[in-house]
């Protein structure tokens, strides 16, 4: 522990600095899922990068006690020699435990055991003003529960507790082919209520035509082994199309082994590195997948996509609506954007207090079941190239969100107005516990997601310089050769440039924390 609490004493000391001068900061974790583009500055942040250590496990008490830069593979490799795995793990291999606890993460699995931070016991926080608290349900409540889903806006996490349950060798995976969206969501229905599956979620692949996953833990291979983690294997969402077509009520059954189960939609992120075949004029086939299968891995991707600039030029949004508006939902989506496929994926609520989330979740229909489920969409796809367009399209969509009783996670640019945005959470509460808990130095949950369209390749306006800057990365394919390139070398993604001497000054700095 001695060397954990080495860094965290680094860490407070370094907020502390920060409040006593009275100075706005950022925190640095070295890498990240949100495809918000970043605006951290070396002199005004916080480095937390080499948290990324796993200091117990706890097998009789089936518990992990891991700092918040441990990542999912790190993290299930860590468990699986105890015959343990936590029970919902983020379908990217790199999202961090920290970042699933402070970001809204589910996944498969979550239609049983809710949200990533529902299965967090306590964490360790470094408050704005320097103080270290830990933090549970029973423990500085408010503080726990406020700081999930906040986006590390009351404070730094140094560690979390998460629990563990019974991991098995093979997931047996069953594919029920369905028609739309109708369909598709009563085939869920139909299976949340059956208790023997421990994974569920599903792919429209267009408007006639969806397939549902459900799988079940097992100790054996009960079927043909199909594996998803190799160059040679395809795409999870290749394969469920080709079952797609099968026979009218058919069903097909497979075993996969669990880690190929946990992290089937990394090599290609669900569909979207199809996306960058087309932006290439590369063709999308089996043999130029192999090839490129290296670059088609969700860790290099993302920093692909913060290099080039090009989430201004996609739809890239989750949302999480009740069963009665999701109908409604994918057919303003179909209308509006055109994106298939869409991913589905039902999360439980359970019976626990949602103010916790200053509302991040839709709200609980009067007349419904205090523990019946929410449908999660994930609408990822291309967008319209002019950028009043782009933002229209967004716009749009959230306000469909509200319409049908929705909220968007919040990884992503929010192009609402801040007015707009404070009517649709809990501000009282929000602003509150920051200052009860001294965070008023950190960004707001609204400064670090709302949109910035002077800071994108596509400006809509701004000097003649940036004028100039748009126009040139508008020239294909400029934009993505550089993020490519960039992310083959690897390297700082996330740290905004300076020039000179200011910036050798500021590299100095940023090194000499990274050594304490």
């Amino acid at each position: 522990m001695g060397t954990h609490e080495d860094a965290v004493a680094s860490i407070a000391a370094e907020v502390l600095g920060f409040y006593e001068r009275s100075e706005p900061f950022r925190v640095y974790h070295g890498s990240t899922y949100s495809t918000r583009p970043s605006d951290r500055q070396l002199n005004k942040m916080v480095d937390t990068s080499k948290l990324d250590g796993i200091l117990e496990v706890d097998g009789q008490g089936m518990t992990i006690l891991v700092e918040p830069n441990v990542s999912m593979d790190k993290l299930v490799d860590s468990t699986l020699p105890y015959g343990l795995i936590p029970p919902v793990v983020m379908e990217f291999p790199g999202i961090t435990v920290g970042g699933g606890f402070a970001g809204t993460a589910g996944e498969s699995s979550s239609f049983r055991h809710g949200m990533f931070e529902k299965t967090v016991l306590c964490i360790e926080i470094v408050l704005a003003n320097g103080d270290v608290v830990t933090a549970s349900r029973e423990q500085n409540a408010d503080l726990f529960h406020g700081a999930s889903s906040s986006l590390g806006t009351l404070g730094i996490l140094t560690l979390l507790k998460v629990e563990l349950v019974d991991a098995r060798s093979y997931v047996e995976l069953t594919y029920h082919p369905t028609g739309g969206v109708s369909e598709a969501l009563e085939k869920l229905k139909d299976l949340i209520k059956d208790d023997s599956i421990d994974y569920l979620d599903g792919i429209l692949f267009s408007p006639e035509r969806g397939t549902i996953c459900s799988g079940r833990l097992m100790d054996e291979a009960s079927g043909p082994v199909q594996r998803f983690t190799r160059a040679t294997d395809p795409w999870f969402y290749q394969h469920a199309e080709r079952l797609n077509f099968t026979p009218p009520d058919a069903v097909f059954v497979e075993s996969v082994p669990l880690v190929d189960y946990l992290f089937r939609y990394d090599r290609g992120a669900f569909w979207t590195g199809k996306y960058s075949f087309r932006y290439f004029m590369v063709p999308f086939n089996r043999i130029t997948r192999w090839i490129l299968d290296g670059f088609m891995h969700t860790r290099v991707m993302y920093h692909a996509l913060h290099q080039s600039g090009h989430s201004n030029r996609y739809v890239l949004q989750d949302i999480a609506v009740p069963f009665a508006g999701a109908k409604e939902l994918v057919g303003h989506i179909e209308e509006s954007i055109g994106c298939y496929p869409l991913w589905l994926c039902p999360i439980s609520r359970g019976g626990e207090s949602l103010q916790s989330n200053f509302g991040l979740f839709p709200n609980r229909d009067a007349n419904s079941d205090e523990g019946e489920p929410i449908v999660s969409f994930g609408v990822w796809g291309p967008g319209p190239r002019d950028s009043r367009a782009f933002v229209k399209i967004n716009r749009d969509l959230e306000q469909k969100i509200q319409e049908v009783g929705g909220r968007k996670w919040l990884y992503a640019v929010t192009h609402y107005t801040e007015d707009e945005f404070w009517s649709i959470y809990n501000r009282k509460e929000y602003e509150a516990l920051r200052a009860k808990y001294h965070a008023i130095y950190l960004p707001s949950i609204y400064e670090k997601v709302k949109f910035r369209m002077d800071e994108e390749h596509n400006v809509v306006r701004g000097t003649w310089k940036a004028r100039l800057k748009g126009a040139f990365w508008s020239i294909w394919p400029l934009s993505g050769l550089y993020g490519v390139c960039k992310a083959a070398t690897g390297g700082e993604y996330l740290l905004l440039k300076s020039h000179g001497r200011e910036l050798e000054d500021e590299r100095k700095l940023f090194e000499k924390r990274r050594e304490l």
